[in-house]
């Protein structure tokens, strides 16, 4: 998708499955099930994606999945899978490498949308994009460093020490206009100084919102995940950026989402719903 000097694209990294009474909280499974089949382990299917983008000569990326560095324990029970998806081949289909890429903008530092970001090379742990800047929020960045016992089990410390320390990791305080016509939007209830990203151009915009809203299925005001750190707080700023993205009709990415990658939204009967589905 061309949005003013910007080319999006939205590109798998992988799938894996959550809990489904966690990722909806106190919505019964009766509910959440319509449209989310669980697994015998009570799993749903997720996707893992990530926005690539291109801007000048930069090559952008927002979040980079799960990565590779998995126990066999963790892959069973997260349900990690590579088979059809992971980010080095999705990179590829652009002729692209991890070299090549010049900026990393992490919501956040869950594992899921943070483990791409180091890797294992010669038994050395290391950023996997060694020419890349990484962003992140200040807040955020100190939570991963001092978790709650609460979202202890979100962060991996093999996604963060890497950077610590490091010249490559850029600490931003609060919202900014990142590059221009990009900028980062803050939330604060899924976990906080998670970083959404908008990007438009006066005509076209483009929403990526990480774990306030990860699939469609989350579209009503209660439909939250049990791992939220302030769950009202989620609830009041879906209620914002869901109106005002109605309103001005922005594209919404999923990142989550098994069947659909970006959605236009109306109001409902009772709640938003989708108006379009589009690929980016």
């Amino acid at each position: 998708m061309k949005i003013g000097n910007y080319e999006v694209f939205s590109i798998e990294t992988g799938r894996f499955g959550l809990d489904g009474g966690a990722m909806f909280g106190v919505v019964p499974k009766t509910l959440w099930s319509k449209k989310n089949p669980s697994d015998t382990y009570n799993r749903i299917n997720l996707a893992s994606r990530t926005l690539l983008i291109f801007y000048e000569n930069q090559k952008i990326l927002v979040d980079v999945g799960c990565g590779h560095k998995f126990s066999e324990k963790q892959q069973k029970i997260y349900d990690v899978d590579y088979s059809k998806f992971s980010l080095k081949n999705s990179l590829s289909k652009f002729d692209l490498e991890a070299t090549d890429i010049t900026d990393v903008i992490l919501t956040h530092f869950h594992f899921d949308h943070a483990g791409g970001g180091t890797q294992y090379k010669n038994n050395h742990l290391e950023p996997t994009f060694p020419s890349a800047s990484y962003f992140i929020q200040k807040s955020q960045w100190e939570r991963a460093l001092n978790p709650s016992e609460k979202d202890r089990g979100s962060y991996h410390q093999e996604d963060i020490e890497p950077f610590q320390n490091s010249p490559q990791l850029n600490v931003l305080d609060g919202p900014s206009e990142l590059f221009p016509g990009l900028d980062l939007l803050i939330s604060n209830g899924h976990t906080t100084g998670l970083e959404m990203v908008r990007i438009q151009d006066g005509s076209t915009t483009l929403f990526l919102c990480g774990d306030l809203m990860p699939t469609a299925s989350h579209l009503p005001l209660p439909y939250i995940m049990g791992f939220d750190v302030y769950p009202l707080t989620t609830v009041e700023e879906k209620r914002t950026y869901l109106k005002q993205a109605c309103q001005e009709d922005w594209l919404i990415a999923l990142q989550h989402d098994p069947n659909y990658e970006a959605i236009r939204i109306r109001q409902g009967e009772k709640y938003f719903e989708i108006s379009e589905s589009i690929n980016l």
